[in-house]
């Protein structure tokens, strides 16, 4: 055969190999081994079965297929959960079921044999990725584009603040965002959504305006601060209008609340609300245009069961470190929790608030907020495209 790499060795060499490496020892083995992979350039461990005559070089890898687990009754159960947790990734999902599923069957939603409520109790997230494969949607595209207009007169006054910055572990300290729902036509009134996160917990809430007056947006922002479970301490945005105005920024110099804005044009400087408007927003309302009084009425009813099913029931996850590997970033993220867990753990909200937070979890059904909230979404019937509403049904009067 000579020393060519790759070389097929022939039937006849094979089997007198095979009849030497079986009558020979352990070291004389080894030897022989050496000299077939150097002189057929096989892997060692292609080259030890075809020596001990287990299989010969013109077939593949034995395969065996592995025990079947779980079956068509797990699958069905986890798409049905994970359509009620919002199609979260199955990790958060993971977490999520820890805190309901014994509770979820109790109440009958959940109607499974024991058996499956076992698998149920201990199934992984990579098996759940598995057994919903193909069942979800795919995200819509993203729509239009950003319209803010920048507020030019105090932003040598509002110190900027980037993503590395924020280092708070104190809940209170919140990035806030507004998302537009023009449908792609940026003319006439439309109403807008106030983000609002907290950066230690990740509790956001979301707020309807009727469009991007200073006025109705500070507004907004006095609401979801009385909703808040925690004492606002910080307000970071963009460098919109809309935030960087002067009544604002009195406000917080009179309530001693920090007020700092992102760098124009780096939306990774707020990207913990920045993440919020599609997952939470746009996930529920689209990109369709809403203008209308009843529009309007609709978001403000929408939001209001929305913020109690995303901050007490959805688990969240936060980066933890990153870390650099060669040319890759690897990112490791903590264990998921719903932001109400995390406002319990926080030793920085007080008693009587967790309290409260407590007795108001206790009242909520997640199967109920779900179904209200698919209703709602139905409800919610966006303007036709091309069609600005007039007259008394627009939100601006």
């Amino acid at each position: 055969m000579g020393n060519a790499k790759n070389a097929k060795p022939s039937r006849e060499f094979l089997d007198g190999l095979r009849r030497r490496y079986r009558r020979a020892r352990k070291k004389e083995r080894s030897l022989i081994l050496d000299e077939f992979v150097k002189t057929t350039g096989y892997h060692r461990k292609h080259a030890i079965p075809l020596l001990r005559g287990r299989r010969d070089h013109h077939r593949g890898p034995i395969r065996r297929p592995r025990a079947r687990m779980y079956t068509d009754e797990d699958q069905r159960a986890v798409r049905r959960l994970a359509e009620l947790f919002d199609q979260i990734n199955s990790k958060r999902l993971r977490a999520a079921l820890d805190a309901t599923l014994d509770a979820l069957r109790s109440q009958g939603y959940l109607r499974v044999s024991a058996a499956c409520f076992r698998r149920l109790k201990q199934i992984s997230p990579a098996t759940m990725d598995r057994l919903r494969a193909g069942a979800r949607q795919p995200p819509d595209p993203p729509h239009g584009r950003a319209m803010t207009k920048p507020g030019s007169l105090l932003k040598c006054q509002i110190p900027v603040r980037t993503f590395a910055d924020w280092d708070d572990t104190r809940p209170g300290f919140v990035e806030c965002d507004l998302v537009e729902h023009c449908g792609g036509d940026p003319r006439g009134d439309f109403a807008q959504t106030l983000l609002v996160t907290d950066v230690a917990t990740g509790w956001t809430e979301p707020y309807a305006v009727r469009n991007k007056a200073q006025k109705h947006v500070f507004f907004g922002l006095q609401t979801i601060r009385a909703r808040l479970p925690f004492p606002l301490r910080g307000i970071d945005s963009d460098n919109g209008s809309e935030f960087i105005n002067n009544h604002l920024w009195r406000y917080c110099q009179q309530e001693q609340i920090t007020f700092t804005r992102t760098r124009a044009g780096r939306k990774n400087d707020n990207c913990f609300v920045e993440q919020k408007n599609w997952s939470v927003v746009r996930r529920l309302v689209g990109y369709g245009r809403y203008d209308t009084r009843r529009q309007l009425a609709v978001l403000e009813r929408l939001y209001a069961v929305a913020r109690l099913y995303i901050n007490f029931f959805l688990p969240v996850m936060k980066l933890a470190k990153k870390e650099r590997v060669g040319s890759r970033t690897k990112r490791v993220y903590d264990a998921p929790q719903t932001p109400y867990a995390r406002v319990l753990a926080s030793p920085d909200v007080s008693a009587p608030a967790k309290a409260r937070l407590r007795r108001l979890y206790a009242t909520l059904d997640v199967v109920a907020l779900k179904r209200e909230l698919d209703a709602l979404v139905e409800a919610l019937v966006p303007t036709p495209w091309g069609r600005r509403t007039r007259g008394d049904t627009a939100v601006d009067e």
